[in-house]
């Protein structure tokens, strides 16, 4: 099964097609609606399966897989392609905009509390678990959103839900910010001063990511032609603080996930630390866990040419569709 970048162009990750024409071509149900979260703000989310309408009648679902994107990235446009692959493979996916990104409400780009992040995404997970109680259910984060992946089982294990995940796919995550992307001395060491006198003041503290993120130039330019591209900017001071206090409650409580674990990631990711992320591996409780590093690869695996994320993507779904077979629901 080709993964739908192969149809993807500079302009559209629908190719040349309307994005309910592709839908409809992948015999997908996509749906969309807005989540009011504790904060009352608006947050976007969205799930797709296949289409129970077609003819023949797809075969029954066989797992719940819960996307996190990216910062400064969303959950539909080119990160929509992971999801409509997994889909296709026999999965509800649901995802939702993290608060500041696509269409949920916030400040573009500004992250004051990675705390609310995590509630919202465990508020929105909920409602697809409970409606669909039977269906084992994984995490899959990329970068940012493998970090909150990581936080967000480790806040349910607060609660004594350790099953309530059957296992968590992490590509390029953030558990360690690049050294050549960490803000410079003394900055980082000024950073909570500056965070809580000014939280939303933007500076330039690190290298720009994005010729550094997607190694096709052009789909680092698809990213730039999103009809939801917002005005992010510079990251905030409280932004990158979160950051790096996200890495360092993940290396100090790693130790305690049980959850089953695939990591991939890009031995040339520069954004990312992949000597963070191995470290990261090697102390996760949980005796189920694989580390796939990729020679070359750069941090956003989709931006590598279609051929080569095709192995990345067949990585995951052979992990997936062994623990569905390996689970007894």
């Amino acid at each position: 099964m080709s993964h739908p970048i192969f149809e993807a162009n500079e302009s559209s990750p629908y190719g040349d097609l309307s994005r309910e024409q592709f839908f409809n071509k992948h015999k997908i149900l996509h749906q969309e609606n807005f989540m009011l979260n504790k904060e009352k703000l608006k947050i976007y989310t969205q799930s797709w399966k296949p289409d129970p309408t077609t003819t023949p009648p797809p075969p029954p679902l066989r797992g719940v897989v819960a996307m996190i994107h990216g910062y400064k990235m969303e959950s539909s446009w080119l990160f929509e392609l992971n999801a409509v692959a997994i889909a296709k493979a026999g999965f509800l996916v649901c995802a939702l905009d993290i608060q500041g990104h696509g269409y949920s409400q916030g400040t573009p780009g500004h992250i004051p509390n990675l705390e609310n992040i995590i509630s919202d995404c465990i508020q929105f997970f909920d409602t697809i678990k409970v409606e669909n109680p039977t269906l084992p259910a994984f995490l899959y984060g990329e970068s940012l959103g493998g970090a909150i992946a990581i936080l967000v089982c480790l806040k349910q294990r607060e609660n004594n839900d350790d099953q309530y995940w059957k296992g968590m796919v992490l590509s390029g995550p953030m558990c360690g910010i690049s050294r050549k992307f960490k803000p410079i001395w003394p900055l980082e060491k000024l950073l909570p001063l500056v965070a809580s006198i000014a939280p939303s003041f933007r500076i330039v503290i690190t290298k720009p990511l994005a010729r550094k993120s997607f190694k096709e130039s052009w789909k680092g330019k698809l990213i730039g032609n999103s009809p939801n591209k917002l005005a992010y900017g510079k990251p905030t001071a409280a932004t990158v603080l979160q950051f790096l206090r996200a890495c360092d409650n993940i290396q100090k409580n790693c130790h305690l996930l049980r959850v089953p674990l695939l990591i991939v990631h890009g031995a040339e990711d520069r954004v990312c630390d992949p000597e963070a992320a191995n470290s990261v591996f090697e102390l996760v409780g949980s005796d189920d866990k694989t580390f796939k590093i990729f020679d070359g690869m750069w941090h956003q695996l989709i931006g590598e040419p279609n051929e080569k994320y095709e192995l990345v993507f067949d990585t995951i779904m052979t992990w997936l569709q062994v623990k569905v077979k390996t689970l007894v629901v």
